[in-house]
Formats: C-alpha cells, structure tokens, sequence
C-alpha cells in the first residue's frame, strides 16, 4: 500500500488537508474518512444538493451502516456535513432516497414548513445473525431545517417485512397524474412497487423483473424515473436497477429497461436490458429527486463488490463517479440512455491546451508529460478512424505504469486494459480486460476524465462509458496516442482542472 495517514480522528472534515493525500481523487467525491458505498437521498432543494451515502464511520471496511452527508450548490464542491442517520433498534441504515413533501401529505411537516423525508432500508444484524429471514423493512426520517438534523418516525417501521430476505433499497418519487407516491423496492431478483398516499402507509401494486434481465446476483437499488425522449413530446419511464455479480466485464454493474408505467405495472418495451456502463467500477447509482429544469442527474459508487475492501487507500476508502446527466433517446435497436458529464464541470477547467489537428501515421504525443499537468485532467478527442483497424490511448506516467484504452475494429469492441496500471495485485480480477460493443462507425469523440486513481471514458456523448478505477505510484499526466493505420485528429484539447477541494464557491 501507498503510506497513507492511519484512519484515526480526522479534525476538520472540510479540510484541504484531508484531500491532499496519495490516490485522494480531487474531482470526485470522497468522504473525509473511512468506508463508503452506495449514494443515498439524493435530493434538490433551496438551491443545495443533498448527497447522503453509505458510511461506516469507525472502520475503513463495510460494517454497521450510517448514512453520511454531504451538501453542494453546483455538483462539485461539497460541503461535508454531520452523520445524518444512524442505526436504531430496528437495524442499521441501508440504502435509500429522499424527497421534499411540498404538501405535507406525510403531516410530519406543516404547510408552512413541509418536510424533506428519507424513506430508507433497516436492516436488523441481530436477526440475520440468528438465521431469521425477515432481516429487512423499510423505514422513514423527516427535516423540519433543510436536511440538517434528522427525526426518525415513530411509527417505523412504515413497511414491515413480507417475508422475504433481500427486501431493500426503496426509492420515492412522486406521480402526480395519479396523486401518489411510488416506491421501487429490490427483492432479490426483482424489484417491487408499492404506493402511498403520505409516505407512511404503503399498498403493494405489482412486481417486475423475475426471468427478466440479467439475473447473474442479487437485484439491488433500483431507480424508476419518467423521461422525455430527446427531441420529442413523448417520454418514457427508465428503470435502472444494479445486479451484483453479473456485471458485463465481472462483479457489480447496472442494467437498465425502458417502458411504460401507469402508477401500477411497468411494462418493457422489450424483454432485454442494457447495460449503464461497462467499467467494472459504476455501482448502485440513483437520480436526484426535484431537480429543475427536466433535467435527470444521476449518480454512481465507484467501486467493484469484487475487490471494493481491498483497494489500497487506508484514510478513506470509495469514491462516487463524476456526476452524471442522463437523455434518454430513440435509436435504431430501440431506446438507449445516453450518460454525459454533468456541464458544471467545465467550471473546473484552470487551463486549455489545443492539439494540432491533421492525419497521425503510428503514434502521436497527445499530453507530454509537462511538470504543469498532471491528474486530474479532462481530454476531448475527435477522430476519424479512415483505414484503421487498432487505434490505443495510453494514460501513463515517469515509471511507465499505464492504463490503455483502445479501439478495435477488427473485433468490433472498445478495450480497457489496466493490467500494468500500477497498483493491483490486491485482487486477481482487477487486471481482466474490459470490453464495450463498439457500433459500425469511422467516426469516434472521446470526453475523458483522469483523476489521481480513476479513469471516466465516455464515448460518442455518452453511447459507451468506462469507468474505471486505477491506482498508479505516480499520476499519470501523459497519453499516448497510436495507430496501426492513419487516422485524422479531427479536433482535441486537453483541460487542466483545479481540485474541487481547494475551495468552495
């Protein structure tokens, strides 16, 4: 492991200090210290994003769950705030969501001062431990002071366990065209939905998802959310659902379908799903609810089931994925959800270096290794493939640890390779190639960000995304660009970006 300082008291967790570390990424979220998972609770409100996430605050390892929390008026710079809930009689507090009742139809509030409520998974050791089977229920919090101190509700809990063993992850929104609240709920290999009225008395509706899909592990945080079509009046309802294992390239990934929901049943357009992302480390993502401006943001854990308590970080351990919008669009094998940087990024960007466009025969210089850029950097690359067949980027650094991505037309798939990326024999699975389905096209734009441990591709705005961690001795802040043909640099510039750490706006 890189030394690292030991996971003890942490002073200030707003201080610079903390993200100054080996590996600390500098524009991702990170908690101050010890575990995270799962994004919880995301929620708009006031102008303040809420991120709440799984925490175990006395061990750099999964354990007891809290949900920790954070705050940010623009997606990027994060106010770290006290532990918002922690475990009760009832169990520890597993993943969920939150919603702003306007109305008051919970009467935890007033019309006054209506409530923001938590709605949350319990999940009780002390029954697991003793073999029972009814281990999970699902639970609800209320704030009166936009989210800073947390009521749990009396009454919990406000769905009671049906006699399942993976009965979790409940995620809210509310459906006006029937006066409703929704809740999508995991039960092991699918998902249920239930309704209610003021968020403390749920009906079952219907299920979904048994024979569908992929069924490779265990079905968990699931996200139905109702979206436009790009382009069009029509809209659509996605339903986002993680499975661990069973992801494309091993261990945890998210699928998602597409369909129609009348308040009762969800009804596919077909009977398959799609895959988010195909890194090995994008897990458990949900939307944020009441964001303006019919925008759906979204986001994700960035880590892998398969080697999540092993990766070598000791002060902390997880980080969250860049913040994401997601369009949904109609295309040619039918619906697909597209995935793109959220645009509050560009406001990262301290320096703009453009490439010489024109024709590149073997390899080409892209970023050189300057002492003035090194990780976090953001590199936009347009290409047109002409004759080529294998086309690779190679993020390295001084001690020749490189992560590559490549392009192979021969085998009609996107590659990344990360076996000689620095730091991973932790885990025999973290060097297996990754591979993407890549479409019939000459023409291929790359939106790359590399952070101090993890590389974001997203390609053709957000068709395909890899994300990816990566643990090099030394950041990389060089790439590489090379050929087995001539391809045209169509257009490229590489952005320096400024730690969203140094200071909040």
């Amino acid at each position: 492991m890189i030394g690292l300082q030991s996971a003890g008291a942490i002073g200030d967790s707003n201080s610079s200090d903390l993200y100054r570390e080996p590996l600390r990424p500098q524009v991702h979220f990170t908690p101050p210290a010890q575990w995270m998972n799962d994004p919880n609770g995301l929620v708009y409100l006031d102008g303040e994003y809420h991120l709440f996430y799984q925490h175990h605050p006395y061990s750099n390892k999964w354990g007891p769950m809290h949900w920790g929390h954070a705050v940010s008026r623009d997606l990027l710079h994060w106010e770290n705030l006290p532990i918002a809930l922690y475990p009760d009689k009832h169990g520890a507090i597993f993943s969920g969501s939150a919603v702003f009742d306007r109305d008051n139809t919970s009467g935890l509030g007033s019309a006054a001062r209506p409530p923001l409520v938590a709605i949350f998974a319990y999940h009780d050791h002390a029954i697991e431990k003793q073999g029972g089977i009814r281990v999970e229920s699902q639970g609800i919090a209320y704030s009166l002071d936009r989210g800073r101190t947390w009521i749990k509700y009396a009454g919990n809990p406000v769905l009671k366990n049906p006699g399942l063993r993976d009965f979790r992850d409940p995620k809210v929104f509310w459906m006006s065209s029937i006066h409703r609240w929704i809740m999508t709920v995991a039960v092991k290999d699918h998902v249920s939905f239930y309704s209610s009225k003021d968020l403390r008395h749920w009906a079952h509706e219907s299920d979904f998802g048994q024979g569908i899909g992929q069924h490779g592990g265990v079905w968990e945080c699931p996200d139905l959310v109702e979206m436009k079509v790009a382009g069009e009046i029509e809209s659509r309802y996605a339903l986002l659902v993680s499975v661990n294992p069973g992801a494309p390239n091993g261990g945890s990934g998210t699928q998602y379908f597409i369909g129609h929901f009348d308040g009762r049943r969800f009804d596919p357009d077909t009977q398959g799903a799609k895959w988010l992302d195909w890194g090995t480390d994008n897990y458990a993502g949900v939307t944020w609810s009441g964001v303006p401006a019919s925008r759906t943001l979204w986001l994700g854990w960035m880590s892998n089931w398969n080697y999540a308590q092993a990766l070598p970080t000791v002060q902390w351990r997880n980080a969250m994925t860049l913040p994401r919008e997601l369009k949904l669009v109609r295309a040619d094998a039918g619906f697909a959800l597209l995935a793109d940087p959220v645009h509050e990024l560009n406001g990262l960007r301290k320096t703009s270096t453009p490439m010489s466009n024109g024709g590149v025969e073997h390899s080409k210089t892209l970023v050189s290794g300057d002492a003035n850029l090194s990780a976090p950097f953001e590199l936009m690359l347009d290409l047109k493939l002409i004759d080529a067949t294998l086309i690779s980027l190679v993020f390295k650094n001084e001690r020749s640890e490189a992560t590559v991505f490549r392009i192979n037309r021969a085998e009609h798939r996107f590659e990344l390779d990360r076996a000689k990326s620095g730091l991973t024999d932790f885990a025999g699975s973290f060097s297996n190639l990754q591979t993407a389905p890549m479409p019939d096209t000459d023409r291929i734009k790359l939106h790359i960000f590399v952070d101090k441990s993890s590389i974001e591709i997203f390609i053709n705005d957000g068709q395909s995304v890899f994300s990816d961690l990566v643990f090099p001795h030394l950041p990389y802040n060089s790439v590489d660009l090379r050929t087995d043909r001539e391809i045209e640099v169509v257009d490229g510039t590489v952005y320096g970006l400024s730690s969203i750490w140094e200071k909040t706006p």
